[in-house]
């Protein structure tokens, strides 16, 4: 040991370096560490899981090296992968450093450039040791030396930027490691109990069949391996030579279990080939067709091994043929969950809800349904079962892509617990044990992610791959579908009892399984084709509901649906050959309230869900073509009502594709908008047409109109929600007095709002003409003149705003257009508004803010009138029109997006305060957008956390309809755009 230094060097706080106790300071004085020459080394013992636990232990190893320490020191100090991988496993594995404190001289095995030794290499090494040596002390270091090697190549990315090992590289390696262990350990056990066997001669013909993880090579670092002894002889002399191994191994390296053979424990431990042939063929259950999955030769006479697997593969392939065989594997996996103690069942990462078990059942099942007809899910492991699964298309790849990662991340944590003490184990620590929480998401590579340390992102991901798991385990392993392998009619409520049936729905997600099962019932229950189709249909489609923010309102929609288009042969034909048809649908009847009414009046939608030679056949209506017709539809029929039937139906249906598309996300926002706003404009002019058709004299009118569309209609910005803010203008005809002009035109107004706004089972059509002159106490209609006069002499500060977003939508084009040019004066005063104009509009907005919010509403998740929402950032775009627009006619528009991007190239304000305000509309007009298409009415305000905010984050197009997510980004991005709101009105 070298001697302290007396001096005392300038080195990072133990505090700074991770190091929390007291000894900490004198433990780097005892090694020497207390000088600049070591700061990058104590830089990465800090980066150790536990960096105490390794300073420990290197005080421990260097007492043990004696005058070797200085060796390991200067290697240290030069060598980076040796110190990442030796910090490693000392911060995150007592055994291992025990280990090397007992055997100090094996750090060598992690100095330099360390490579796993290949199964050969493996086989080699232990069997040399075999030939030398019956010493169990002998094994069990050189087994220990090769986990630490391993484990020294896992662990070191937590210390230093060395490259991660993949899960299936450890896994098949620690398989590889225990082939080479059970094969030195025949070797002594043969030569212990066939006291004449001479080395290199043959003992008794033995295989050993590795099982479980071991013969999928996917083992923990801490696992019983699994075995099954086949003998050409079932004599006493194999039998005591396979127990002489079970025992050996078991003091040299792990457990060896030989349970999983015939019969069980109390089952002959060896038995001949043809012995196992007959067991299998006449007596075994379908577990143990489920555990050959991983049956693989592992040590002892190859070809008998080989032989036993062709023997009894075939067998495997064919066991989903046998009586009940679904039913029985899921009532096994529910036997396994209810063994795990409700007290830890929550901590289990094996046995519990969500757990690695979930998803073996799960991909075990659907190989053994499937494997008898597809050879490439013969395949042991689970990742590459999953992956087999995938690409055959038996599982989404989604979905297969998300299991791999899940069921990794929890072997990851499995495999950090268990290194810790060298122990079996599977559960998680205590939740109130945070240091030891903490340790393994360091273990486990986990770094703070800027909203989380790393603690907190362990726990983030413990929920969330334990909620993927169960989730996709519930959707995979309890398919009613697979119930058809047993011969019987795939009838979901016949099937199983309705408790069973009940829990298979709460775990796909049904908050009203009762309710659930009497609308499976009404759907299944039909007599003839359409019973049978819906039977066969319906497991598909209560998967893909199960996947939706609301899958009970989602089945009752369906069986409304159903019911409703009894008749209509094309419905159940469409679903079940147009796969798309079927899944987007569910998508949207599980999402939204708004979509499943219009669809009941309008179910030709439905057939457009389809894909066409370009695409999704939603997205092949032109909005402005679909106007036109609409227009044309409306004006071929004689009686306005009528007419405003055929507009309302061509409405009806365009509303029922535009939300269909929008919630596939096929649409950006600007084009909802857009489509919403056109089909709005073509009903006021189909209306408009109809009404001054109907009320036209001898003469002919006595006057034009033109309708100018305000606010939202105006600016092309209508959502689902949206009125029609409109102005009346007219112009007298052919010599008509005004009076006689004004008072029919007047007429035609109150009729069109009439007509349109008349009790329908449709969204509703309302026209509002409140922001005219005078408000609701002036004229519906005024004349061109009229207007002129009003703005030049009387029009408030408000409304000269309001003219902002006039446009001309209905009626007589010039005169609309000569409207807009009159009030181009009026908005864009050649000098600019006045300071004074100015003042009066900050003074609105600090009242709108103050007073307008409704009782109860959450200023911050008001989506209109809340914090950095769509009235935030429509006044500011407004102000900076009215200061600025006389200079620059590239904000001569109504549209808010448009003018954002004019006021950004005119560098008004900065570009990324610009585009603070345009993600601020963009997000607040998504979320009201997808309030109403989840409520099915128009709401401004945002809900709390649930299921109600999931499904706003579904329609919403929030990337993983996670309602939390949605809820902080949306307030992420409004804080940040009240900030350039606050910024720029008080400028």
């Amino acid at each position: 040991m070298p001697k302290p230094a007396t001096q005392r060097p300038t080195l990072p706080s133990v505090g700074r370096l991770g190091l929390i106790e007291p000894p900490a300071r004198a433990d780097l004085d005892r090694l020497g560490w207390n000088t600049d020459a070591y700061v990058e080394l104590l830089w990465s013992l800090s980066r150790a899981p536990d960096a105490d636990v390794a300073l420990r232990t290197m005080v421990r190893l260097a007492d043990a090296l004696g005058d070797g320490w200085d060796e390991l020191n200067r290697a240290l100090v030069k060598d980076r992968g040796l110190r990442g991988r030796l910090f490693g496993v000392l911060g995150s594995s007592l055994a291992l450093g025990d280990h090397l404190v007992a055997n100090p001289r094996s750090w060598h095995l992690l100095a330099g450039r360390v490579v796993l030794p290949t199964a050969a290499e493996l086989r080699e090494t232990f069997a040399s040791l075999a030939e030398k040596s019956s010493s169990t002390s002998d094994f069990r270091i050189l087994y220990r030396d090769r986990l630490l090697v391993l484990a020294g190549l896992d662990l070191a990315p937590t210390v230093e930027n060395e490259p991660v090992l993949p899960f299936p590289t450890v896994g098949a390696h620690l398989a590889d490691l225990a082939d080479a262990a059970l094969g030195a350990a025949l070797v002594v056990a043969t030569r212990s109990v066939c006291k004449d066997h001479k080395p290199g001669a043959p003992g008794p013909r033995l295989a050993v069949i590795a099982m479980g993880k071991c013969g999928a090579r996917e083992l923990n670092y801490v696992s019983d391996v699994d075995v099954i002894f086949v003998g050409e002889k079932a004599d006493s002399v194999t039998t005591r030579v396979a127990g002489e191994m079970m025992r050996f191994a078991g003091e040299a390296f792990f457990e060896v279990d030989a349970a999983l053979r015939p019969e069980g424990k109390s089952g002959e431990l060896v038995r001949t080939l043809a012995s196992h042939v007959a067991y299998y063929e006449r007596w075994a259950k379908t577990w143990e067709f489920q555990a050959l999955l991983k049956a693989r030769p592992a040590a002892g006479d190859a070809e008998l091994g080989a032989q036993y697997v062709a023997a009894l593969m075939p067998m495997v392939w064919t066991a989903c043929e046998r009586e009940d065989f679904v039913s029985e594997v899921q009532s096994m996996r529910r036997r396994v969950e209810q063994l795990v103690p409700a007290g830890v069942r929550a901590r289990e990462l094996k046995l519990g809800t969500g757990g690695l078990r979930d998803v073996e059942f799960a991909v075990q099942l659907l190989q053994l349904v499937h494997g008898r007809t597809d050879d490439a899910l013969h395949v042991a492991s689970t990742v590459d079962a999953l992956a087999a699964l995938g690409e055959g298309g038996y599982v989404g790849r989604d979905d297969a892509a998300n299991l791999t990662a899940s069921y990794e991340f929890l072997r990851l944590l499995e495999h950090r617990l268990q290194l810790q003490r060298l122990k079996r184990t599977h559960l998680l620590p205590e939740p109130d044990d945070e240091e030891g929480l903490r340790w393994l998401a360091r273990a486990a590579h986990m770094r703070p992610d800027g909203q989380h340390d790393a603690l907190g992102v362990l726990r983030e991901e413990l929920k969330r791959q334990s909620l993927r798991v169960s989730r996709l385990h519930a959707k995979l392993f309890y398919q009613p579908l697979l119930e058809s392998v047993e011969g019987q009619t795939v009838e979901f409520s016949a099937s199983m009892s309705p408790e069973a049936a009940e829990r298979q729905l709460a775990a796909l997600g049904y908050e009203g399984p009762q309710s659930a099962l009497t609308h499976l019932a009404a759907l299944t229950g039909s007599s003839g084709r359409r019973g049978r189709v819906q039977q066969v249909l319906l497991p598909t489609l209560l998967d893909w509901l199960s996947d939706t923010p609301d899958p009970d309102a989602g089945l009752l929609s369906y069986r409304r649906l159903s019911d409703h288009l009894a008749d209509q042969r094309w419905f159940l034909a469409s679903l079940r050959d147009e796969g798309a048809v079927a899944k987007r649908l569910m998508h949207v009847l599980g999402t939204s309230a708004f979509v499943p009414e219009l669809l009941m009046r309008a179910p030709e939608v439905i057939q457009q869900y389809a894909d066409g030679p370009k695409g999704p056949k939603l997205l092949e209506v032109e909005p402005d073509g679909l106007a036109r017709a609409l227009i044309a539809a409306a004006s071929r029929q004689e009686e306005p009502a009528r007419a405003i039937a055929a507009a309302r139906t061509l409405r009806r249906r365009e509303l029922a594709r535009v939300a269909s598309a929008d919630l596939l996300g096929m649409l950006e926002v600007t084009d909802v908008c857009a489509a919403l706003t056109s089909v709005w404009v073509a009903v006021l002019q189909a209306a408009l047409d109809v009404v001054i058709r109907a009320n036209t004299p001898e003469g002919g009118p006595p006057a034009r109109i033109a309708v100018i569309g305000m606010g939202r209609l105006g600016g092309g910005e209508l959502g689902y929600g949206s009125d029609a803010d409109v102005l009346f203008v007219c112009e007298p005809l052919g010599g008509a007095e005004e009076s006689v002009a004004v008072k029919w035109s007047v007429t035609i107004a109150e009729q069109v709002r009439k007509v349109l706004g008349s009790p329908s089972a449709d969204p509703p059509l309302d026209v509002d003409a409140n922001l005219r002159p005078e408000g609701r106490s002036g004229p519906l209609v005024r004349t061109l003149a009229s207007y002129e006069a009003y703005y030049t002499r009387f029009a408030q500060t408000w409304e000269v705003q309001a003219l902002l977003r006039a446009h001309r939508v209905a009626g007589d084009d010039d005169l609309g257009l000569r409207f807009l040019l009159m009030v181009d004066r009026v908005r864009y005063p050649p000098g600019g508004v006045s300071t004074d104009a100015v003042f009066e509009i900050r003074r609105l907005k600090a009242r709108i803010d103050a007073e307008r919010l409704p009782r109860g509403a959450d200023p911050n998740t008001h989506t209109k009138l809340g914090r950095g929402g769509l009235a935030d950032v429509e006044w500011t775009v407004q102000l900076l029109q009215l200061r600025y627009a006389h200079q620059i006619p590239a904000l001569h528009s109504t549209s808010t997006l448009d003018t954002l991007n004019a006021i950004g190239a005119a560098e008004l304000i900065a570009e990324g305060d610009v585009d603070l305000l345009r993600q601020a509309w963009l997000t607040a007009t998504r979320a009201r957008n997808a309030l109403v298409l989840v409520r099915g009415k128009p709401t401004d305000q945002l809900p709390g956390p649930g299921r109600q905010l999931n499904a706003v984050a579904v329609a919403a197009g929030w990337r993983n309809g996670d309602g939390g997510e949605f809820l902080d980004n949306y307030l992420r991005v409004t804080r940040r755009a009240k900030g350039v709101v606050l910024r720029v009105f008080g400028s």
